[in-house]
Parts: C-alpha cells; sequence; structure tokens
C-alpha cells in the first residue's frame, strides 16, 4: 500500500514568480494550479527534460509511473515495489494530481469555457448552482403532490402550488440561458408546462406498429401540438433542432423549420451553420439539402443588390461543398445542390470549372465531376441558348470551347481508355457542336485493330460501342454489326443481351 506523502516538491523560483501573476480566464488558472502541484512537469513542458538535474530526472519519471503503478498496470517485483514507494515517500509525490488537458467544455454558443474570465465563470457558476437548487426544491414539491394524491397524509396549498410556477418559470429561464437547447424529457422542462402533447395513437389491431423510443415519441408528441397551434417561437426552433437530431429524415420538421426561421426573421447566415454541422454528421441526408435550397431562396432577393455579398456566399457555399465532397466525391445530394446554387448564385466563373477540374484529376472515373463539367460549359448562359437541351446543337457555344473540350475527353482517354465517362463526355459534346459521331472515328480505331481477325486487339470496349454507332452513321450495318458481335462474344460478354438487343435494332 503506498505510503502517505510527507510535503511537496518545491517550484522553482522562475515558477513561483509565475504563479503570482493572477490569471485572468479559467485555462489560465487551471494551467497554474497544474504546474504549482506538478513543479517538474511544468519545468519539462516549458525547458525540456535536459533541465533537470540527474535527481529531478528521477522523481519525474517517478511521479510518471505513480498511477500505473498503483493501480497495477506495470508490475513489479515485491522488491522493485517497495523501493518504488520508498522513494515516493522521500520526494513526497501524491499519487492524485491535477489533469494538464482539462476540458472545460463549451457553453450554448460554441464558446469554450476554459476562455471565461474569472468574475464570468463565477457568475456562471452561481446560476448553474441556483438551477441545482430550483431543480431540488421542484422535486421536493413533486414529491409531496404525489403524496398527497395517493395518502391524502398531506396537502399542497395554493401559496405552494403558486411558488411551484414561479420557480419553474426561473428554472426555465436559467436552463434557457445556460444550455439554449433541450437536455432531458420535455415533460419535466419547465419552458414546456403550458403545452399538451398530441400523442399519436396506433390502433391495436395495426399490422405494423412501430416501436419509437420513448425520447423520439415525446419530442414528436410536442411538435404536432406547436404545429397544430402554429407556433413560431425560439423554443419551437429548439424542439425542432431535437428532433431533427433524432431524426434528420423527418420531411414535415424541416418544413416547420423553414416556416420558424421566415416567421422570426432569423439571421440566414446563422441557421447556414447550423445546418453545416447537421449535414456533416448525416452525408445521404435528402432534407438537408432542401432545406438549404429554401433558405438560398429565402436570402437571394435581401442580398440580390449586393454583389459583394452574393459573391462572398457563392464562396462560402462552395468551400463548404468542397468539404462535403472530400467525405464523398460522388454524393448525388451534394452535386445536384451545386448544379442549383450556380444557377441561383450565377457562380459560373473559371474557379468552379477549376473545381469541378480537379476532382476529375483526382480521379478520372468521377461521372459527377464530368456531368458538372458538362454543365457548366454548355449551360453557361453568357455562352448558350436559353432552353437549348441537354444534347441538342447550340450553335452559340464557341468553337474554341468545342475543342477545348474534345481535346480533353481525349487526354482522358490515353489515361483510362476503359473508363466510360470520357467517350460519354465526347458524345455529348459533339452533340452540342452539331457534329457526327464520325468526325472522332479515327479516335475510336486507334484504340481497336484487327477486328474479326486473329490479331485482333481491343483497348477499350467503349471504343468498340462508339465505333458501332460511327459506322451506323455511315450506313455500313455490317460493320456496325460485327462490333456489337464481338462485345458479346468476348469484350464485354456480361450485357450480351443488351448488345444483342442493339443489334436487331439495326436491321
Amino acid at each position: 500500500m503506498p505510503p502517505k506523502p510527507k510535503g511537496a516538491v518545491k517550484a522553482s523560483p522562475d515558477q513561483i514568480q509565475q504563479q503570482q501573476q493572477p490569471p485572468s480566464t479559467v485555462a489560465e488558472r487551471t494551467q497554474q494550479r497544474f504546474h504549482a502541484t506538478n513543479p517538474l512537469a511544468a519545468r519539462v513542458q516549458s525547458s525540456g527534460l535536459s533541465s533537470l538535474t540527474p535527481a529531478e530526472k528521477k522523481t519525474f519519471v517517478y511521479s510518471q509511473l505513480l498511477q500505473p503503478v498503483a493501480q497495477q498496470r506495470i508490475p513489479l517485483s515485491n522488491k522493485s515495489e517497495r523501493e518504488f514507494w520508498k522513494a515516493v515517500a522521500k520526494d513526497a509525490l501524491p499519487i492524485r494530481r491535477l489533469r494538464d488537458d482539462y476540458d472545460w467544455g463549451c457553453d450554448k454558443s460554441g464558446r469554450d469555457v476554459g476562455t471565461y474570465s474569472l468574475a464570468e465563470h463565477e457568475a456562471r457558476s452561481i446560476k448553474q448552482a441556483r438551477l441545482t437548487a430550483l431543480r431540488l426544491l421542484s422535486q421536493q414539491f413533486g414529491t409531496k403532490r404525489e403524496l398527497a394524491s395517493h395518502s391524502g397524509r398531506t396537502t399542497v396549498t395554493e401559496a405552494e402550488i403558486e411558488v411551484e410556477k414561479t420557480r419553474r418559470k426561473e428554472m426555465a429561464s436559467l436552463n434557457r440561458e445556460l444550455y439554449g437547447e433541450i437536455t432531458g424529457p420535455l415533460a419535466s422542462d419547465p419552458e414546456w408546462d403550458d403545452v399538451i402533447p398530441i400523442v399519436h395513437e396506433e390502433p391495436e389491431d395495426a399490422v405494423a406498429r412501430i416501436a419509437y423510443p420513448d425520447d423520439y415519441a415525446e419530442a414528436v408528441a410536442y411538435l404536432r401540438a406547436v404545429m397544430a397551434a402554429k407556433e413560431y417561437s425560439p423554443r419551437t426552433l429548439r424542439l425542432t433542432a431535437l428532433v431533427i437530431a433524432l431524426n434528420p429524415a423527418h420531411y414535415t420538421v424541416w418544413l416547420y423549420r423553414f416556416q420558424i426561421v421566415k416567421a422570426l426573421e432569423l439571421p440566414i447566415p446563422s441557421e447556414v451553420a447550423w445546418l453545416n454541422e447537421v449535414a456533416l454528421d448525416n452525408l445521404k441526408n435528402y432534407q438537408i439539402w432542401h432545406h438549404r435550397q429554401l433558405l438560398l431562396d429565402h436570402y437571394m432577393p435581401l442580398i440580390f443588390a449586393d454583389d459583394a455579398a452574393v459573391a462572398a456566399l457563392a464562396r462560402s457555399e462552395s468551400a463548404f461543398l468542397a468539404t462535403m465532397l472530400a467525405e464523398d466525391t460522388k454524393n448525388y445530394h451534394v452535386w445536384s445542390y451545386r448544379q442549383y446554387m450556380v444557377r441561383k448564385l450565377g457562380h459560373w466563373g473559371p474557379q468552379e470549372l477549376g473545381a469541378a477540374q480537379s476532382l476529375i484529376e483526382e480521379d478520372v472515373r468521377n461521372n459527377s465531376a464530368w456531368s458538372h463539367r458538362f454543365f457548366l460549359v454548355f449551360q453557361n448562359p453568357d455562352a448558350s441558348t436559353p432552353g437549348c437541351g441537354p444534347v441538342e446543337h447550340d450553335p452559340k457555344v464557341p468553337e474554341a470551347v468545342i475543342s477545348r473540350e474534345v481535346n480533353y475527353a481525349k487526354e482522358k482517354m490515353a489515361l483510362a481508355p476503359q473508363n466510360q465517362s470520357p467517350w460519354n463526355y465526347l458524345r455529348a459534346v459533339l452533340a452540342k457542336a452539331g457534329r457526327k459521331l464520325e468526325s472522332e472515328g479515327a479516335l475510336a480505331e486507334g484504340f481497336v485493330s484487327g477486328l474479326g481477325t486473329d490479331e485482333e486487339s481491343v483497348k477499350s470496349s467503349h471504343a468498340l460501342d462508339y465505333l458501332t454507332d460511327v459506322y451506323a452513321e455511315q450506313g455500313d450495318k455490317d460493320k456496325a454489326r460485327l462490333c456489337l458481335q464481338r462485345l458479346w462474344e468476348k469484350w464485354d460478354p456480361i450485357r450480351e443481351g443488351y448488345w444483342k438487343y442493339r443489334a436487331q435494332q439495326l436491321a
């Protein structure tokens, strides 16, 4: 058993002088207390292990081994353990020590409590203590009321009821001020005393009764009540956040939240910042992106005349979308919203094209990035005909753009001939240019040689598919049919039925 310490390791003069300076924040006070109780560790932090004498190094090592040895995480022989505890007693090393990395957590606004001034922290602590005391008194009242209703041995006076009502109002105010979110059952939260929840009752003979978790069932019951009352208030906003945290796919709660944001005229950037956190936790959720689109539709008329504000919004949206795509580069919802955002904000510039190109460079098979590039190049209102279909000939597209995109597709084909994305892209670009596929027939022939012979070589089944359409354009059905036959026989037998269907269409 470890002996009791006799004293403590003395701090160096520099540390004593540092400790004499009063701390200005909670984190600084915590650090000073750690240094006061761990002077050698403080010196190692500031000056390194080499600043200690040999004797101090031994003491420092023993101090680091104290808890592991005391908790028997480091086994020692009987003799070694006796010697260890003898040295600990000699240097008076404390077994229990303050932590250097203590985390004070964050307040309702996300501010680190460790950055609070001492006065701010004292005021917060007083409020927390007051809230705890009020909860205890409220629990005491609840116990008394329950006894009165069951046994009749005691009574609850009208004065006590009024005191409890006042107390619960103060509890709701303190809870809102300190934490700003719903942290427990709504039935016990004073803020919701005036709401009668609407519970969903399923019939006894229901074929498939849904077993909702209790916390979710309660939250949705209160949600039904406030929606029926058409209440748009800060507390209903917090309630929607709770329901969304429990079930992000609850479509109705998202629509209700947007109505609250509009009714309270809440700042859209703040709502978007909250939404970003939810989106990062729910990458595949669709409702998040519809809510974001509604927010943008609502916000744009407010900043439409301010070009700088619109540009700043476009940059922030692009940055967040890049963060989302870093998690999943082929997230369909993100790409769909990105096209909407580009149209809405007029974000057709080279930065957006560069972002799409970077994703293609990272993964040449990212069909979503290819699709977005095509959208940016051929749907830009400054260089395309309004209302022109995605693969309709558009004479307004500059010839230089057509040549650039054709060459870009060729470049990526050379990197990965069996990648279908650039082949599809080339077909669409040629359609926009009003060119026939045979204009790039030589390109496809470069990937195929000796077709139908013993020396047959095909580097890309997509080139063979492309040649099928080239020969069909030229009226050479025999060659087109041969291409399809080689596809189902050797180069793509998985889709044999599809290739045979194509062959029938040639007749």
